[in-house]
C-alpha cells in the first residue's frame, strides 16, 4: 500500500505492469478499483499507475471542496512518488476533467492524453437531461446502494446485461463514497472550465465516448475533440457512460490502438482524425 502526502491529504496509489507509464484517473465517487475491466489488458504492455482521488477509497477525506486543480496536483504527486517524469494520461468522467487540466498544467509530463466520457465544463458544455442532474443532486438524500441503483439507467446502455452491471456494483460496493466527499468532488466539477483553454493542449489526444451516454452527453466529446489540435474522436455505438462495461472489447481495441500509435509515431503529428468504431 503506497500513500503520498499532498496538500493536506494522503493519496493512495499503486502500480501494475511494466513498460511506458500510463496514469489512470477515475471519475466522481469511484475508486481505482473500477479500472478492473481494462487495467489487466493495459498492464500486459504498460506500467499502469492508478490512484484513489482525494475523498474516496484508501485516500484521505479532508474538508472540501476539492477543486479540479487540487486533484491534478494529487495526480502529479503520485507520479513524483512513483519516480515517473512523463506518462500517458487516461481519465474518465471527472477523471477526464482532471486529465485535461493535467495536460494544461503539466504539458511536458503528458506523453499522450485519453479522455473518456467527459466534458470541458463552462457554458458551452452539453447539459444532461434534467432527470440525470436530479439523480446526481439527490444522492445526499438516499443510501449509497439506492444512489448506485438510481444511476444505472443513466450510465449503462439499455442492452447491457444486468450481470455485467452487478459485477461493477460488486466492485464498487465496499468503497461507496462518504456523502461529504462526493459533494466535495462534485463542487470541484461544477466550478471548473477548460473549454476556452483546450487549444493549448499539445499532447496527442484520444477522445472516446459512448453514443448513448445520458450522464455526460456525447456532444461533449465532440466539442473537446474539435478544440484540441489533432485529436482523434472515437464514438462507441451501444455504449453509455460506462463504455468500458457496455462495450469492453471495442473500448480495449480503441485504447490499445491509440497507445500503440503513440509508440510507433513517436509523437508525429498526423493531423485531426475522426473515427467511428462499430461493434
Amino acid at each position: 500500500m503506497a500513500l503520498v502526502e499532498n496538500q493536506g491529504a494522503r493519496i493512495y496509489w499503486d502500480e501494475q505492469g511494466h513498460g511506458a507509464p500510463v496514469l489512470l484517473i477515475m471519475g466522481l465517487g469511484y475508486t481505482s478499483h473500477m479500472w478492473y475491466r481494462i487495467r489487466p489488458v493495459l498492464a500486459a504492455h504498460y506500467r499502469t499507475i492508478a490512484l484513489d482521488n482525494r475523498g474516496v477509497g484508501r485516500s484521505d477525506v479532508p474538508p472540501g471542496p476539492y477543486p479540479i486543480a487540487l486533484m491534478v496536483s494529487d495526480a502529479a504527486a503520485v507520479l513524483d512518488a512513483a519516480g515517473i517524469e512523463t506518462a500517458h494520461v487516461f481519465g474518465v468522467s471527472m477523471g477526464g476533467m482532471i486529465a485535461q487540466e493535467f495536460a494544461l498544467q503539466y504539458s511536458k509530463r503528458t506523453r499522450s492524453l485519453m479522455l473518456g466520457c467527459t466534458a470541458a465544463g463552462g457554458p458551452t458544455a452539453v447539459r444532461a437531461e434534467p432527470e440525470a442532474t436530479q439523480m446526481l443532486m439527490a444522492r445526499d438524500k438516499t443510501s449509497p446502494e439506492q444512489s448506485a441503483e438510481a444511476a444505472v439507467p443513466f450510465i449503462y446502455d439499455a442492452a447491457t446485461p444486468r450481470e455485467r452491471i452487478d459485477e461493477d456494483l460488486a466492485i464498487r460496493r465496499p468503497w461507496f463514497p462518504r456523502r461529504e466527499a462526493y459533494t466535495a468532488q462534485l463542487q470541484g466539477i461544477l466550478a471548473w472550465e477548460a473549454y476556452s483553454r483546450l487549444s493549448g493542449i499539445a499532447a496527442p489526444t484520444l477522445v472516446i465516448h459512448g453514443e448513448r451516454d445520458r450522464l455526460v452527453p456525447p456532444g461533449n466529446g465532440k466539442l473537446i475533440a474539435e478544440r484540441i489540435p489533432g485529436a482523434k474522436l472515437v464514438m462507441i455505438p451501444h455504449a453509455s457512460h460506462l463504455f468500458l462495461t457496455d462495450q469492453t472489447e471495442v473500448s480495449h481495441h480503441a485504447i490499445l490502438q491509440f497507445l500503440n500509435e503513440q509508440a510507433g509515431s513517436a509523437g508525429s503529428d498526423a493531423g485531426a482524425e475522426k473515427e467511428k468504431v462499430s461493434c
